[in-house]
């Protein structure tokens, strides 16, 4: 949070200090390893703390602890605190952040927590005596985290330390660009999955997890209001092993139970972790139009109920994945690329009328441009329920809701949009109105509509928000020519910053080569 100061300046929030601090001591670290480095030694701190303060309470003896062993692995299992090594500890580590052979030190600390606690095997990274780190630099990034968390905020540095930690994430994923979208899903994204489809209670499943955002945000919106963590649990795969370490990080510094997020190298569609499981809840961001996905050995999987999904596009094999793992009354929100509403190739248009006529989609909902990092494809968030009769919600079998938010969200920066807390609370109150019984929901022309089953087989099973919504009132008196000027500008000036950008990659080239016949 920001403060004002004593000048009565408004300061900047802690977590954007600490990353620009941590950013000045990367030097020639590439963003890709660095995450690794600051994210490993802010969950050191995180666990560390959580083990100090119940060694306190230990050692002070008092009531519940009377006669208890500070040094005791059993008591910390026993309230679900990882046990830390004494050499492992911050203080120790801290005390030695001067000293040449730190890095080692952090290593080794990094070895003992994975031997003390089985959860965290193959987990934790152990970069910190690589010779591209300086001793210097890494001593001046413990003293950093070492501050995350003083005076009045130490009651809650939990909490602190849970959202630095998923603030460098955001930030990393940005500095990686497109590499960085394989781990992140931009966090207005994932608020609004989760504020749509409101987890409360119940198992919520993502089957390509990424750095866990999904389970973050759904245990924030049962803490937000008054809910009981512990009425939901959490269900997981990743492919990818080092993201698969960063969603263990991320869930264990939020006390997050994250011993059903499994890893392994096939993935979800050719080694399914979770075979058996019926979820409340499936949310997620599946990799966009995946060409690479083991179709070819999967033609006649039990999955495919409304359709073999092509070979070539793994959509609607993970739109029949997702089905397939929820319950009777389960509900699913999740991330495709655009082209998968209209698409006919290879009988994706046969599926999608399957599943329309299966009274399955719920709500489509057209996003902006440029809200993810590693790709600019166009997409769109569906919702599906498994029974849209249910008592929990009036009966909308025979309609779809369509969102036009296309023009919604504002620009971070040149290459990257996100949508605002007003964006997202105006979008998910539009759902709910629609859906709950005692709703006051209307079609606002240009923005949503509520379509007949009816009325969708007329457009040919077509799910593109915008046939369904129109345009908007003010747009009924389009001026071509004002949208063209302004198109116009707006293109020229990109071209002047590729035009900078080129001249710039150019002259370092040149550099470079300079540098080299020198040598």
């Amino acid at each position: 949070m920001a403060k004002n100061n004593m000048n009565g300046k408004k300061e900047e929030p802690i977590e954007k200090q600490l990353w620009k601090a941590a950013d000045k001591l990367r030097k020639n670290i590439d963003a890709a390893e660095y995450k690794h480095i600051i994210l490993g030694l802010i969950f050191l701190k995180y666990i560390s703390n959580a083990f100090e303060e119940l060694y306190q309470k230990l050692e002070k003896g008092e009531g519940e602890y009377a006669g208890a062993d500070p040094e005791d692995k059993d008591e910390y299992k026993a309230e679900n605190v990882f046990f830390v090594p004494e050499k492992a500890r911050w203080s120790y580590l801290q005390s030695r952040a001067k000293l040449p052979e730190i890095g080692k030190d952090v290593d080794d600390a990094m070895d003992a927590i994975e031997k003390e606690n089985p959860s965290l095997k193959d987990v934790l990274p152990k970069v910190y005596a690589r010779g591209n780190l300086d001793p210097t630099n890494l001593g001046g990034l413990i003293d950093l985290v070492g501050n995350i968390a003083l005076g009045e905020a130490k009651a809650r540095s939990a909490d602190i330390l849970g959202h630095v930690f998923e603030y460098f994430l955001g930030e990393f994923a940005l500095a990686e660009g497109k590499k960085g979208g394989q781990f992140y899903t931009p966090r207005s994204v994932v608020e609004l999955l989760v504020e749509m489809l409101e987890p409360y209670k119940g198992r919520v499943f993502d089957p390509c997890c990424g750095s866990g955002g999904m389970f973050v945000q759904s245990e924030k919106f049962v803490k937000d209001r008054q809910g009981r963590v512990n009425d939901i649990s959490i269900f997981g795969q990743e492919s990818n092993q080092t993201t698969w370490r960063l969603a263990k990080m991320n869930l264990a510094i939020r006390g997050i139970d994250s011993s059903q997020v499994k890893w392994n190298s096939e993935g979800s569609f050719l080694n399914d972790s979770h075979k058996d499981l019926k979820a409340d809840y499936v949310i997620a961001n599946p990799p966009f139009n995946d060409s690479d996905w083991g179709g070819d050995l999967l033609r006649k999987d039990g999955r495919w109920k409304y359709g073999t999904p092509p070979t070539g596009n793994a959509n609607y094999a993970w739109i029949q994945h997702f089905i397939y793992h929820l319950s009777p009354s389960g509900q699913a929100g999740f991330v495709l690329a655009k082209g998968a509403l209209t698409s006919k190739s290879s009988g994706e248009g046969d599926i999608r009328k399957e599943l329309v006529e299966a009274r399955l989609i719920d709500c489509i909902i057209n996003l902006p441009a440029k809200l993810f990092l590693n790709t600019q494809i166009p997409a769109s968030l569906w919702f599906l329920s498994r029974n849209k009769e249910n008592g929990k919600f009036r009966n909308r079998r025979d309609e779809i809701l369509f969102i036009d938010a296309r023009n919604m969200g504002h620009l971070i920066n040149r290459r990257t949009r996100e949508l605002s807390k007003e964006d997202i609370q105006k979008i998910a109150e539009t759902y709910h109105n629609w859906r709950n019984p005692d709703g006051n929901y209307e079609d606002i022309k240009g923005f949503c509509n509520s379509a007949s089953i009816e009325r969708v087989r007329e457009l040919d099973y077509v799910l593109t928000p915008g046939r369904y919504v129109g345009l908007p009132e003010d747009e009924d008196d389009f001026n071509f020519n004002e949208r063209f000027t302004k198109l116009k500008k707006e293109f020229e000036e990109q071209l002047k910053e590729e035009e900078k950008l080129n001249a710039l990659i150019i002259e370092n080239l040149a550099k470079v080569v300079i540098n080299n016949g020198k040598d």
